[in-house]
């Protein structure tokens, strides 16, 4: 399998030195599979939720956005299927009481092989997941001796299910508490709130609503950083239709996502759609949308034709009715879904691994080289790093000026300390696309030298026109 785990461990530990992401709860040796976002990481991910709220809500006529809380009344949960069905296959490991989820101990297992014998092994786990054979995927695990990481035997217990929903209580006595859960998904909140978006926003179908919120799932085997975590964020938007249009509007989501993910300027070839082997139930169509990680081609986004499965099975657990009258075709029906759902910490860690790059700039007299991050504009924490060439001579005054004109527009950095060079060799490393030098002769005829991070290329513009440029780059 094609991987770059050395890239990937470099990409880590960037993301820890600059200040993207960080263990939580570090200082006490941290917490499993759960990340606290640092103070540029902070700005990129906002960036990246701004960027995909403006293209849902602002660019579409047909889709609002709301907010729903993580906390939902336990019906909803029993009425998704959540409460029976929202489980993994598992298994243990006899001598390190290890437990895996199947389908990831065998995805780390082909990552070893040949991309031949990888691509075959993992045709097989498609087939038994989609006949539920738990029998067949312990012997699959078996003949193919995947060992455990730790105890490094062959010694499995039988394959079972595990749910993977968080519980806790609601009520101030134990004993009088119920049981609720901690959202799995965000979905469930934009279906429980159809009628009351629809009928105060006096929407039309088709319509959207689209929403970002934080999901909870108990992974029992996390890993690759951020990509699976337990506490994630999703950014969902569900777009309700007239059933029997499902499939043209399958079709036009599929290519208007990924349209989204290439107007941020990367590698085509990064990325394919996935079909999926095993439908849930309800559904008559779902695709993902696959990057290549250092790690392999894993899914960032998918995109599902879910029927009016969802509608319905709070219609029926809820006794209210849940449906819309169309005037064009004078008739009651309950509308259809197609649901796009991308993970905001596997876009942030896309966006951070396409960025990522070590380049060396030696020459005949001199030995160098740098890392950078080649974020879009529109997405890096800071947009424009200020610096005066020295601290003395007025040109901290001029430097100042141009920060305060230009802090309200976007984010900036002021620096005074060391070397020009090293200064721009730490902005290459969080991605910011432009550095603003005032020097002596900007007193003289109010020029600054400009750097643009890709090229490394300098050119003197009016102190006037920086602003301007940094607006045009990044809108």
């Amino acid at each position: 399998m094609s991987t770059d785990q050395n890239k990937f461990q470099a990409i880590i530990s960037h993301c820890k030195e600059y200040g993207f992401v960080f263990q939580s709860s570090e200082i006490y040796d941290g917490l499993s599979a759960v990340y606290d976002y640092g103070q540029y990481g902070a700005e990129l991910k906002k960036n990246i939720k701004d960027y995909w709220w403006k293209s849902m809500t602002q660019l579409h006529e047909d889709i609002v956005g709301i907010d729903a809380a993580i906390f939902m009344h336990p019906t909803t949960w029993k009425a998704s299927g959540h409460v029976d069905n929202f489980s993994d296959p598992m298994i243990d490991n006899k001598d390190s009481k290890k437990r895996y989820r199947v389908d990831h101990l065998i995805e780390g297992h082909a990552e070893t092989l040949s991309k031949e014998a990888g691509d075959a092994l993992l045709a097989q786990m498609d087939e038994l997941l989609k006949e539920n054979d738990f029998a067949g995927l312990k012997t699959l695990i078996e003949s193919n001796k995947i060992k455990c990481s730790i105890s490094g035997t062959v010694n499995w217990t039988e394959v079972r299910q595990f749910n993977l929903m968080f519980s806790t209580q609601l009520g101030s006595v134990t004993d009088e508490a119920s049981e609720i859960y901690l959202r799995p998904e965000t979905a469930q909140g934009i279906f429980v709130n159809f009628l009351n978006v629809q009928k105060t926003g006096r929407m039309k179908v088709p319509f959207g609503i689209a929403q970002i919120g934080k999901a909870f799932r108990n992974e029992i085997v996390a890993r690759q950083f951020i990509f699976r975590m337990r506490e994630f964020e999703q950014m969902e938007m569900q777009f309700f239709v007239r059933p029997g249009t499902q499939q043209e509007w399958y079709e036009k989501w599929k290519e208007e996502r990924m349209q989204w993910h290439l107007s941020l300027g990367t590698d085509p070839a990064k990325y394919h759609f996935k079909d999926h082997i095993k439908l849930a139930h309800y559904a008559d169509a779902a695709v993902d949308i696959e990057y290549e990680f250092p790690f392999g081609f894993k899914e960032v986004e998918g995109i599902h034709s879910r029927g009016d499965f969802d509608l319905k099975q709070h219609q029926e657990y809820s006794k209210k009715k849940i449906q819309y009258f169309d005037t064009e075709i004078n008739q009651n029906y309950v509308p259809y879904v197609i649901e796009t759902s991308i993970g905001l910490d596997r876009m942030f860690l896309l966006t951070i691994c396409n960025a990522y790059a070590e380049e060396d700039l030696s020459t005949a007299d001199k030995q160098d080289s740098r890392v950078v991050l080649r974020l879009p504009a529109k997405l890096a924490p800071i947009k424009l790093a200020i610096f005066p060439l020295t601290k003395k001579d007025g040109l901290p005054e001029l430097a100042k000026e141009l920060m305060n004109d230009c802090k309200p527009a976007f984010h900036c950095f002021y620096e005074e300390k060391d070397a020009i060079g090293r200064r721009y060799r730490r902005q290459d490393a969080i991605g910011t696309p432009f550095c603003v030098t005032i020097d002596h002769q900007t007193k003289e005829d109010g020029t600054v030298t400009i750097r643009h991070r890709d090229s490394m290329e300098q050119e003197r513009i009016p102190l006037s026109e920086v602003k301007a440029l940094v607006l045009s780059k990044i809108l």
